[in-house]
């Protein structure tokens, strides 16, 4: 039988220089056991709420992390017979025979673990394997039956419920992404049960934006249904908008989020903007209209988060649904999005102009932005730069493609010179595979121990001075960024690995 062991070094990801890495282990030792602050992923808040035990191991590791159904549909294997569902909600094998059966999916990621080397998804998932789950071999096409079986035992007891997960795992604060239709039912739950403090929603209005989708008219019938007033004009759409807002607020969040292929920014003149809504309304909008209407939108909401507190985050840079086909079948968010050059100077200077440099007024806090971007160019070329000048601009971590060892270090190697450490947002992870958070957060820390361990060596940092940074990047930072430390806006109106199995 195939059972290479799975071991994980206590200076993996640090310097291979003696001196380097000495440094890294010491800032390390300062941020390993800090809480974990995840203000930006995509958990579903009703695995929290409801605290159902998980199903099975494939459900939970294989079936909603795009990381990995994302490699093995690279070498050709399809999605239907890993048993992602379809755009319909149905699964099958080959696009015709019976759902597939879990057991035989999680044979076939195993007997592809080879594909995974040297990628981030591998460095999470032995992290996730190890310290969460106790296992100690590798997965293979011969363990793939006994990690299933070992795995699924743990599932199924109390201790592994998502609650119970959630205060191992040392999470101080999660924040969830929610639709700005969202009813808000998991998370008024969850503050009933008094997790309100601990999972806390963000606002996400991109669907609104979109106007010439076919699915506009649909998402804006539902924000007239959660607002209780008709939208027959754009007045009354900010008007909704502002009061959804407040409602996020009512439960915690923090933040909105705002996913864009381009950065441009920019006010339309005010009799532009109602024919452009109007067209909307009719359904006649053009795709122009809405790349203007988009420009336009992102101005109004940073307009309103000056006013309401929220911080604003903006992710650009991705060609979404790149594989049509793919899309059409399965749906979006199932891993065909492209990175795509982008240009963030002259499309956030209406933007900046306007806001960024907003100290707060009347009590508020002042206007702050948080930008991530998948065109790693732009962060030493403008983001940087610009980070580094204005102040309500905040550089968000490495995102996505980039969210990697290497990427990481490239990050920070592109960026500090010019911005320095503390017009960054610390980490953030960004996921919605919910026992990946602690090794994500993990890994982030090693990263920057590595990064600082280097600068120590070369005398451009102190040990003492490199070890609060280190803090502050793992912990502080975020916490600052996202207003967890005390720097809140003012209410709306109206909270041991597993010993080893033989």
């Amino acid at each position: 039988m195939n059972a290479e062991p799975l071991h994980l070094s206590p200076d993996r990801f640090f310097p291979a220089d003696p001196a380097e890495r000495a440094a890294a282990r010491s800032v390390y030792e300062e941020t390993a056991a800090l809480p974990i602050v995840s203000p930006h992923g995509h958990v579903d808040p009703a695995l929290l709420a409801e605290d159902r035990p998980f199903p099975e191991p494939t459900d939970l590791i294989v079936t909603p992390d795009h990381y990995v159904f994302r490699m093995l549909h690279s070498q050709g294997i399809s999605l239907d017979a890993l048993a992602i569902p379809r755009a319909d909600g149905t699964r099958g094998v080959g696009g015709d025979g019976p759902p597939a059966d879990s057991r035989a999916v999680w044979r076939t990621f195993c007997a592809h673990w080879h594909l995974f080397a040297g990628t981030p998804t591998r460095a999470w998932l032995d992290y996730v394997f190890h310290e969460v789950f106790g296992v100690r071999v590798q997965p293979s096409r011969d363990t793939a039956d006994g990690l299933y079986d070992q795995i699924a035992e743990r599932l199924a007891s109390p201790e592994y419920r998502p609650r119970a997960l959630f205060t191992r795992f040392g999470i101080e604060t999660l924040a969830t992404t929610d639709a700005a239709t969202d009813d808000l039912r998991h998370h008024q739950a969850l503050a009933g049960d008094g997790w309100g403090d601990r999972v806390i929603p963000t606002f996400r209005p991109d669907a609104l934006v979109q106007i010439a989708r076919p699915a506009w008219r649909t998402h804006l019938a539902a924000l007239a249904a959660q607002t209780g007033g008709e939208i027959a004009g754009y007045d009354a759409f900010v008007g909704a908008l502002r009061q959804r807002r407040d409602a996020f607020r009512s439960l915690g969040a923090v933040a909105t989020d705002h996913g864009a292929e381009t950065a441009q920014t920019g006010w339309l003149p005010d009799a532009e903007r109602d024919a452009v809504f109007a067209r909307a309304l009719a359904g006649t909008a053009r795709p122009d209209d809405e790349r203007a209407f988009a420009a336009h939108m992102l101005m109004a909401f940073a307009e309103m988060s000056a006013e309401d507190g929220l911080v604003m985050q903006l992710h650009v840079g991705a060609v979404r649904d790149h594989d049509a086909p793919h899309a059409a079948r399965f749906g979006p968010d199932k891993g065909a999005d492209i990175p795509v050059a982008t240009e963030f100077t002259r499309a956030l200077r209406p933007l900046l102009n306007a806001f960024g440099g907003d100290r707060g007024r009347d009590g508020r806090p002042p206007f702050r932005l948080i930008a991530f971007t998948l065109d790693e160019s732009a962060y030493a070329r403008e983001l940087a730069p610009l980070a580094g000048h204005y102040p309500g601009l905040v550089l968000g971590p490495a995102w996505w493609f980039h969210d990697s060892v290497e990427g990481m270090l490239r990050y920070r190697e592109r960026t500090t010179e010019t911005a320095g450490f503390y017009n960054t947002a610390g980490f953030n992870d960004d996921t919605r595979a919910f026992c990946s958070i602690p090794a994500r957060h993990d890994l982030a820390r090693r990263i920057d121990a590595h990064y600082l361990g280097r600068l120590v060596a070369r005398h451009q940092l102190g040990r003492t001075e490199a070890r609060e940074i280190g803090r502050a990047l793992a912990y502080d930072l975020p916490r600052r960024a996202y207003r967890l430390d005390g720097d809140a806006a003012p209410a709306p109106h109206a909270p041991s690995t597993p010993e080893a199995t033989a």
